[in-house]
């Protein structure tokens, strides 16, 4: 005999109770699909992501005060919902989509376009590193006041994190697997070393040899080891040996 699938949870957000409506209705058609909540705005949406933990987020990129790409940036720790963009702004919805959102939908939204659309969904269920992986993408996308972080992906176990890259102190390769070092602990990444680097090209982290990058705002410490050697000690008393290539410019990065 076989069992019912597990529904999935599904948020509605958007500022418009008529288009919260009549996604709600044209949602009722299919059978895995069970909305848990509905939200009217950004802050309202990461209340209720918090509280419901869903794994569907229906998010209009459009809102009073937090806008969609605001609440990306802000999801709660441990929730990393598949999220589809509803829109009335073409351009706002191919931007998004191209990002990493895992489709959009267009105002007023089509049945058909939006079976499609959870049929990407279903897909997509359990393979939550490429959930993550779309979320970052759709996190840059959304462009960063100075000041405020970008994300990466992090393991720990069988889970998946959005990490901040303002807590990251450093990213180290160890053989095949590259890891994350926070304050606290450390994540595997999902990506290599040279992607991760050649995506924070021009940011504060800053390749100390072949095998490390380090956040310059968090080194405390630069000891000469040489006349051409240098040890890095950060915040967390970890320490990093800069390489002869490198210490020119790493000694530039940081402005000593």
């Amino acid at each position: 005999m076989m069992t019912a699938a597990v529904p999935i949870r599904t948020l509605i957000v958007d500022d418009e109770p008529v288009a919260r409506q009549v996604l709600r209705e044209e949602l009722r058609g299919a059978g895995d699909i069970e909305i848990v909540g509905e939200a009217e705005d950004g802050a309202a949406a990461l209340a209720a992501i918090a509280e419901h933990r869903p794994e569907l987020v229906f998010l209009d990129l459009k809102m009073p005060g937090l806008g969609g790409f605001e609440v990306v940036r802000r999801l709660p720790e441990g929730v990393l919902p598949v999220v589809v963009i509803v829109t009335a702004y073409d351009e706002h919805a191919i931007r998004a989509y191209e990002a990493g959102a895992l489709d959009y939908l267009l105002k007023p939204v089509s049945q058909e376009r939006l079976n499609k659309a959870l049929d990407r969904v279903r897909a997509l269920r359990g393979r939550t590193a490429e959930v993550a992986e779309s979320l970052v993408r759709l996190d840059d996308a959304a462009g960063h006041p100075a000041g405020r972080g970008r994300k990466v992906v992090g393991r720990s176990g069988a889970e998946f994190y959005l990490l901040d890259l303002d807590d990251v102190l450093a990213f180290q390769a160890e053989r095949e697997i590259v890891w994350i070092l926070t304050g606290q602990r450390r994540y595997m990444a999902t990506q290599t070393l040279q992607a991760i680097a050649a995506r924070l090209a021009g940011s504060v982290f800053q390749r100390v040899h072949r095998g490390a990058l380090v956040n310059v705002n968090h080194v405390r410490k630069m000891t000469p080891l040489s006349s051409q050697r240098w040890m890095l000690t950060l915040s967390n008393g970890s320490q990093f040996t800069v390489s002869k290539r490198l210490a020119k410019a790493v000694r530039e990065a940081l402005q000593w």
